[in-house]
């Protein structure tokens, strides 16, 4: 089976025992990771740092590389730098607040030993907020190339915390972008342009923490933007048409202005199953 790395960025609004709980979920999977590249995305708060140091300590059986920057960037900026540290072509994108499955990157690397050509392999997710075990409506995406082409001229076709994909195929398309927002939305449409093969499993294989922060991240204008500019950009391209760019436009400006509770109700109900 082929070694694959596990990468992750941590800044310092991250909490300690959720980032204890992911690195866990990673090491103990039924298949463990060639190595660990953890991204300090600008100084740490010390609790992080204590986590990162018995973390090293009890997972000595993996290699577990930190990278330190200066300053915050942002999650793409730090995840360009981390892909640049990983040894192996295969990547395991992982975030400090979530939990993996123990069997998740067996059936992701199985993805990728059945089709040679494959770039991106994500999996469902089941959504929580305090509980692991109690479940909220979770973000469905689409399976096969065809539903994820289609999918993508709006919305973003993978969950970004579930991915394992290839680098030097991610290195080709120049990376995750500049902006501090929606970095994964625009590598994922700038990979599908440029043709490369992706699937997503059927199976929620990440517990992805979703709190009331989450949502209002959502909210902010910055994110609303980035979403359109992007889209804008891919309609430009003509991967996109002008109908999904104006169902995006009319769909951030109202996730922005309208008030919480309506679009926290609206996102259940449209968005999630």
């Amino acid at each position: 089976m082929e070694k694959y790395s596990v990468l992750m960025a941590v800044w310092r609004k991250d909490q300690p025992e959720y980032l204890r709980q992911s690195i866990r979920s990673m090491m103990e999977q039924t298949i463990r990771p060639d190595e660990m590249i953890i991204v300090e995305d600008g100084p740490l708060s010390r609790p992080l740092y204590e986590v990162l140091k018995e973390c090293r300590q009890t997972y000595d059986f993996v290699t577990i590389k930190t990278i330190r920057l200066k300053k915050n960037k942002g999650l793409g900026q730090a995840l360009n730098t981390g892909l640049r540290h990983c040894s192996n072509e295969l990547v395991a994108r992982m975030d400090a607040d979530d939990i993996a499955l123990p069997v998740r990157c067996e059936k992701q690397l199985a993805c990728f030993a059945r089709n040679h050509n494959l770039a991106v392999a994500g999996t469902q997710i089941c959504e929580f907020v305090n509980n692991p075990g109690e479940f909220i409506p979770s973000r469905i995406v689409p399976v096969s190339q065809e539903e994820i082409l289609r999918f993508a001229r709006r919305r973003s076709p993978f969950n970004h915390p579930t991915v394992m994909y290839k680098k030097s195929k991610v290195l080709a398309c120049g990376g995750y972008g500049t902006a501090k927002r929606k970095e994964d939305l625009e590598l994922f449409l700038t990979m599908l342009y440029q043709g490369y093969e992706t699937e997503n499993t059927k199976e929620a294989l990440l517990f992805y923490r979703a709190d009331a922060d989450n949502l209002k991240r959502r909210k902010e204008w910055k994110n609303c933007w980035e979403y359109i500019r992007i889209i804008y950009k891919f309609y430009q391209l003509g991967f996109s048409s002008f109908w999904d760019f104006i169902y995006v436009l009319c769909g951030q400006t109202a996730m922005h202005f309208l008030p919480q509770k309506l679009t926290h109700a609206l996102n259940r109900k449209f968005l999630r199953k």
